[in-house]
């Protein structure tokens, strides 16, 4: 009897023995992976609290390029496009607002057509336009996403910077975007370690949601990142599994979604893109695709008129979007409708409509809304903002308690010498 039990004492000292080496193994990844994410986090939470408002904060920064300045009545969107492509024919227009409110310019997107000298795009110096709707003078230029902390480029700097960290494109690879996209998906693993972790045993787990507000000094901050983590855990996985999706989506994320649920058509994922410098010229014009998908949407008997109109050269598609004026940031739910035209014959390639399709292309359709908070309105918007300068407390708590117990092993190797 004193066998089996020297025995079975000897078998759960071995099982404890191996609980106790898996767990400091899981430990020490969380340790090294949370310091190689600690600043990018850091950063992405900061500009992610300020970008949540990017508009209203665009807007504030810069009345020059969003307020109207002249009387008068507006002349159509399309009809001012056409104008500043024939004024310069350097210029491609990616991207027309079909709604515009009485106090507002007509902002565009654009870039440089094809140079039939060279073969590649024309270097327009900006990438963005504002027009006077009644005149159709151009109000401002800039380039969207450029290093500068200018007040005409600061949120977009800032929006950049939160999902590339401004890491330059390498022959026509978008190094940032891959790069974050790469760090979102060790983020996701990294929140089921540090939920693993936090929990060492069923009988002590009240303290993993325990902090010592009253304690201060270290013990705070030990709290604060364990404790805080475990609070916001399922809040933080959702921003890193939407990061994948923002960041690589047709590379990761729809084809994982694709193994549980069947898809819908997407027109950019079955398409390869053309090289930055060397866009596709549309053969149809943007009067023509818009009567295309007003007929489309009158087939299906929308009622919202079209809100805007893209021209994505690297693909050659148009989209058109429907909405109801002043709904353009599709501040509610999972965004606006979409229909998708070829820009060189007009043929229909495909939709995208909230909350229509499979689970998975609603659970995709969820990504943006759900990362930016937009799925609730201004209450997602807020909570997201919070989110992430808690993201960044969680960055720092976590290297201080690194730092701390760096310098304790330090000083016991000193001692021991």
């Amino acid at each position: 009897m004193t066998s089996d039990i020297t025995a079975n004492n000897s078998t759960h000292a071995h099982q404890s023995g191996k609980t106790r080496t898996g767990r400091q193994a899981l430990t020490i990844m969380h340790r090294w992976t949370g310091l190689f994410l600690a600043v990018f986090l850091f950063i992405s939470g900061l500009t992610g609290a300020v970008i949540s408002w990017d508009h209203e904060l665009d807007e504030w920064l810069n009345p020059q390029l969003f307020e109207r300045q002249s009387q008068g009545e507006a002349q159509a969107p399309l009809e001012l496009a056409d104008q500043l492509e024939e004024v310069d024919p350097r210029i491609l227009i990616t991207w027309v607002p079909l709604l515009i409110e009485a106090d507002e310019n007509l902002g565009l997107a654009v870039t440089g057509r094809t140079n039939m000298t060279t073969n590649k795009a024309y270097d327009l110096g900006f990438n963005q336009i504002a027009l006077d709707p009644v005149t159709g003078e151009i109000r401002g230029t800039r380039t969207w996403g450029e290093i500068s902390l200018s007040r005409e480029n600061f949120i977009p700097f800032l929006y950049k910077l939160h999902y590339s960290m401004h890491i330059p494109d390498f022959f026509d690879i978008e190094l940032g975007i891959l790069f974050m996209g790469i760090l979102a998906i060790v983020w996701t693993f990294d929140c089921f370690i540090a939920l693993w972790i936090s929990f060492p045993n069923f009988q002590s787990w009240r303290k993993s949601f325990a902090i010592r507000w009253k304690q201060g000094g270290y013990k705070l901050n030990f709290d604060l990142h364990r404790s805080g983590g475990v609070w916001l855990w399922f809040l933080l996985l959702i921003l890193a599994v939407t990061a994948i999706s923002m960041n690589l989506r047709q590379e990761i994320m729809r084809p994982v979604v694709s193994m549980f649920a069947p898809l819908a058509t997407d027109p950019f994922a079955v398409r390869m893109p053309n090289p930055h410098d060397e866009p596709i010229e549309p053969e149809i014009g943007r009067f023509e695709v818009l009567q295309l998908a007003n007929n489309e949407a009158q087939r299906r008997k929308w009622t919202a008129p079209p809100g805007g109109m893209f021209y994505q050269p690297e693909f050659g598609i148009y989209g058109v979007t429907y909405h109801e004026p002043g709904k353009d940031h599709a501040n509610f739910g999972l965004g606006n409708p979409w229909l998708y035209f070829d820009g060189q014959d007009g043929a229909y390639l495909g939709d995208k409509i909230p909350g229509a399709g499979s689970a998975g292309d609603i659970f995709l359709q969820a990504q943006f809304p759900l990362h930016s908070g937009r799925i609730l309105g201004m209450p997602g918007r807020i909570m997201v903002s919070i989110l992430g300068v808690l993201v960044a407390v969680l960055s720092v708590t976590g290297v201080v308690i690194w730092q701390k117990k760096r310098l304790a092993r330090v000083r016991a190797a000193a001692f021991d010498m």
